[in-house]
């Protein structure tokens, strides 16, 4: 292990200083040679499903995880939008002269040696390269057990890459231990390693933050929430609920509760109730809810449960306040939204919800990088501090202050 982060952190002197056309043509080489490999790739993801299956791993899940030549082929998709951003490094955020004429430039680097610790989704290890690569980052991966050979056919491709270009393969790797004992010592190197974003389960993040060392840039779970207010339109919010809730139930900006004002519960319910047991949605609600549509009874622990699947909470509430109030005290701090005609009502709940991503009559499905014309991200920050939400190539720099004088002295 030591061997591995003393080489990751040499490699990082390299990349910190490509310049943002040479950093281009590495993800272009990266996104064509993915493409070419794309038959090794889905045989090695294959190998997962068919793990996957046998472990009962969920519908949802293996949908993360599936791998075929349209998503290979979106995945280098990626490293091209990620290859034309603006460059992120050496930005200057600020600039002034200060009182003893010293010229003072705030300006933004790369952070440095960066680890990821993620489950599921395969297609993170092409993202997060491209978008360090991007960044002048060093990237450093451990992906989850149940994707291990995907990630291995996808990191090959961009190790074989980085050596064809003569550049130091320690960029981008895996972890070269997968077990548990290894990610704990992974987390407490903050000799090597300057930050660690952990995504995934809520028992892997909340192990990442309580034991790390190193600094922590939590992608916690998404507990996302709808609230149909009083006035919403009904035709919209039903089709905006289906979205949320069905177009991919297992990912992190999937609604998990769905909110609905006293006022519009008797009309809309029964409507939405229908569409989403069509569809094959589990409905849970409470009693009120269970007064209009019969569905089973949520239990006080279904406002805190992140389903990741075809199961979707109901809860009848008074107002505007009273959603507030819900989606503060049970969400995740990741996407809320409100369908409503009301101004105020909509300002109000942009402006008290605390969640990274705030939306007026709109999917919660929106919370992407690539939707958010990032080209991808590293994950979805439920952080304050230093980023929050899609953390894009903006989101993986930090800054130094140059200072430029002429003889200046202290008195």
């Amino acid at each position: 292990m030591k061997e591995f982060l003393e080489n990751a952190k040499k490699a990082a002197a390299v990349i910190a200083h490509l310049d943002g056309k040479t950093k281009a043509a590495v993800l272009e080489k990266i996104a064509e040679n993915l493409e070419k490999k794309c038959s090794q790739i889905t045989d090695a993801n294959k190998i997962d499903m068919q793990e996957g299956k046998k472990n009962s791993l969920s519908s949802a899940l293996l949908d993360r995880l599936f791998l075929d030549k349209s998503r290979v082929g979106a995945m280098a998709h990626s490293l091209r939008e990620i290859a034309t951003l603006k460059e992120p490094v050496g930005r200057v955020l600020d600039g002034w002269m200060n009182e003893d004429n010293l010229k003072i430039e705030k300006v933004s680097v790369p952070i440095g040696v960066i680890g990821v610790i993620y489950e599921s989704r395969p297609n993170v290890t092409s993202d997060v390269a491209g978008l360090c690569i991007k960044s002048g980052n060093v990237a450093i991966l451990k992906g989850g057990k149940e994707a291990k050979n995907s990630n291995e056919a996808i990191a090959k491709v961009i190790s074989n890459t980085l050596k064809e270009l003569e550049l130091p393969q320690s960029i981008v790797s895996l972890v070269p231990d997968s077990s548990r004992e290894a990610m704990n010592q992974l987390i407490k190197e903050d000799k090597y390693l300057d930050l660690i974003i952990p995504r995934g389960g809520e028992g892997l993040i909340r192990h990442i933050s309580e034991n790390a060392t190193v600094p922590v840039v939590k992608h916690d779970k998404g507990l996302c929430h709808l609230f149909v207010d009083a006035d919403a339109d009904v035709a919209q919010s039903e089709k905006i609920t289906l979205n949320a809730k069905v177009q991919r139930p297992g990912v992190c900006n999937a609604i998990e509760t769905l909110l609905v004002h006293a006022d519009i519960a008797k009309k809309f319910l029964p409507q939405v109730a229908k569409a989403l047991e069509r569809e094959g949605v589990e409905l849970r609600g409470c009693e009120k809810t269970r007064e209009i549509i019969s569905v089973k009874e949520a239990k006080e622990s279904d406002w805190d449960e992140e389903y990741l699947d075809m199961i979707l909470a109901i809860k009848v509430v008074a107002n505007v306040d009273e959603a507030i109030g819900h989606i503060n005290r049970h969400g995740s701090g990741h996407s809320d939204a409100i369908l409503t005609k009301d101004y105020a009502n909509a300002e109000k709940f942009l402006n008290e919800v605390d969640a990274a991503c705030c939306y007026v009559n709109s999917s919660t499905r929106f919370t992407d990088g690539g939707a958010f014309g990032f080209g991808a991200e590293v994950g979805i920050s439920t952080n304050k501090l230093h980023s929050r939400g899609p953390m894009g190539i903006n989101d993986l720099t930090t800054y130094k202050f140059k200072i430029y004088g002429s003889g200046q002295i202290r008195n």
